[in-house]
């Protein structure tokens, strides 16, 4: 029989591929997607309307981006490994006290969630740019959300379904276990930050001082703003397609279904990454958002007819879907290697300003209108962004 020993076995495992990473990113999904249809409808539950629903994700957003630029400060003062497993225990915390079933739990819970993204998203791409070469970044994409298919589409349902049918407590208690495995992994696989492009440390910058620098390149913040319009409508999807048909009278199990054939779709990212290789990611992401915001706009027109739109719905998850397939290329072909830690984080943030932006909005909304004004507003903003992906380089 061969023997195999552990040191060896660690040394294998300490030298990071793009298959590492996408497990990584999936690990990173399991602990989100248990909840991302489960607490919409745990808040929509305890504050009683969509209106302070949108007034909460605002206010836990809004706190969240802050968290999101002091990410920089907490690298250098303690390191990159030290944040990535403060995000970790930061999940599987919130998710504890988001299973309390009070207010109080609900916003505490639901911050510290969005804090703990905000630090494995920062820290994991870190990570990626240190030990992906450039040119591998393209096809790394469709694998990374490849490998989260499968969480992206049995946890949202998963969640719904634990918290109906076996404890309203189940599936915070799965979501904290896998945030738990995810930290685990990591700490297995050895991660170094890539002496060649890591900094030492020092006083940690202002973040006044780079978010002109990162705003100050077109092509940069070009890329932030196409992700922020496609994580955006993924915000009001997760958030409002429950509430949507909880509202129309189909159930909590079905908004929970509806929510996992929405995502569902990552299964085509392999299609995408094709179509993105033969015709250009510029072309795929100027179509694919002028597609989603037309579909969105056909689930207001079809609002009383909860079936109807649920279909409309879907469909234009399948052209969001297809923006996914391109990912974050825009913004990974077009930073700069010694500026990646800042313009890195503030890049990040998107995903803070995509949670912050919409309930805001439809908070405002909501106040004046019925629930169709979210997705009029959500189709309208995907066709603006059509308009600007065509300034996109044309060799991407």
């Amino acid at each position: 029989m061969r023997s195999f020993h552990l040191p060896v076995w660690l040394g294998t495992a300490s030298k990071p591929r793009a298959r590492t990473f996408a497990l990584l990113f999936a690990c990173s999904a399991l602990s989100r997607t248990l909840l991302i249809t489960v607490v919409p409808l745990e808040a929509h539950r305890l504050l009683g309307d969509a209106q302070k629903v949108s007034l909460l994700y605002f206010g836990v957003s809004l706190a969240g981006l802050s968290g999101s630029l002091a990410i920089p400060w907490m690298v250098r003062q303690l390191n990159r490994r030290a944040v990535f497993s403060f995000g970790a225990l930061a999940i599987a915390a919130g998710a504890l006290i988001l299973s309390g079933g009070s207010p109080p739990s609900l916003i505490l819970g639901l911050a510290l969630h969005v804090l703990g993204v905000a630090c494995l998203e920062v820290t994991l791409n870190l990570y990626l740019m240190d030990h992906v070469p450039r040119t591998e970044l393209g096809r790394f994409e469709p694998m990374r959300m490849f490998y989260a298919a499968g969480a992206w589409t049995l946890g949202p349902w998963l969640g719904v379904y634990l918290k109906t049918h076996a404890a309203p407590w189940a599936p915070f208690v799965l979501a904290a276990g896998f945030a738990l495995l995810l930290l685990t992994y990591f700490w297995v696989l050895r991660l170094t930050e890539n002496p060649a492009v890591a900094k030492m440390k020092q006083k940690p910058p202002n973040p006044l001082n780079y978010l002109p620098r990162f705003f100050g390149q077109p092509r940069l913040r070009l890329a932030w703003l196409l992700a922020v319009g496609r994580s955006a409508w993924w915000a009001m999807f997760f958030i409002y397609g429950p509430i949507y048909a909880v509202s129309s009278g189909l159930g909590e199990v079905v908004s929970g279904a509806i929510v996992s054939l929405g995502t569902a779709v990552i299964f085509l990212v392999p299609l995408w990454g094709w179509l993105a290789q033969r015709y250009g990611v510029r072309r795929l992401l100027l179509v694919s958002y002028g597609i989603s915001g037309l579909a969105t706009l056909g689930i207001a027109a079809a609002s009383g007819v909860p079936w109807l739109g649920v279909a409309i719905l879907l469909g234009a998850a399948v052209a969001t879907g297809a923006l996914d397939g391109a990912g974050n290329v825009p913004f990974l072909r077009a930073v700069h290697p010694p500026e990646r830690p800042e313009m890195t984080t503030v890049f990040a943030t998107y995903r803070d300003a995509s949670q912050l932006a919409p309930p805001g909005l439809f908070a405002l909304l909501l106040r004046l209108f019925e629930l169709p004004a979210v997705f009029i507003a959500g189709g309208l903003g995907m066709l603006v962004l059509s308009y600007y992906a065509r300034y996109l380089p044309k060799r991407l």
